[in-house]
């Protein structure tokens, strides 16, 4: 949330310490305006399908999709995206530590803090989301063979 935050206020023109150069490279004002929102909703939504990992709502069809409602969701159906997030997840927050100290940003040092205070979270993100998956495949797989003798 703290990344989407961030480049929400981006795009409305908020002083983070960036210099114009590093708003042109966005393409704000511009397509970066459209973008980098979209950026921000596809990674919010995608991180609520995680509680889907923790809640019960992740293991059985909701009651309005038709055809599958009250269906038991396949262990992998679910498992498999959500490790391929986490593996992406990952590689995005081992390159974001990277390119943060080879960069040369032209943001100020307060912009720079406020950034990197905002896209720490996704630097975690990523192993989070594989110890939760495995917790949720262990745990589903537990469960089907203790329910079938």
């Amino acid at each position: 949330m703290p990344s989407a935050v961030w480049r929400f206020a981006v795009v409305l023109g908020f002083p983070l310490g960036l210099a114009e150069s590093e708003y042109d490279a966005m393409l704000v004002p511009g397509w970066g305006c459209v973008v980098v929102p979209m950026l921000s909703v596809s990674q919010e939504a995608l991180a609520f399908l995680t509680l889907g990992l923790v809640r019960p709502w992740g293991e059985v069809w909701p009651r309005w999709i038709p055809c599958l409602r009250g269906r038991r969701i396949p262990v992998l159906a679910a498992a498999v995206p959500a490790a391929l997030g986490a593996f992406a997840c990952t590689v995005y927050g081992v390159l974001f530590v990277w390119t943060t100290l080879h960069a040369d940003m032209a943001i100020t040092p307060w912009g720079e803090w406020v950034m990197t205070v905002c896209y720490v979270p996704i630097v975690a993100w990523g192993p989070l989301l594989a110890v939760v998956t495995t917790h949720y495949y262990r745990r589903r797989t537990h469960a089907e063979v203790s329910d079938n003798p």
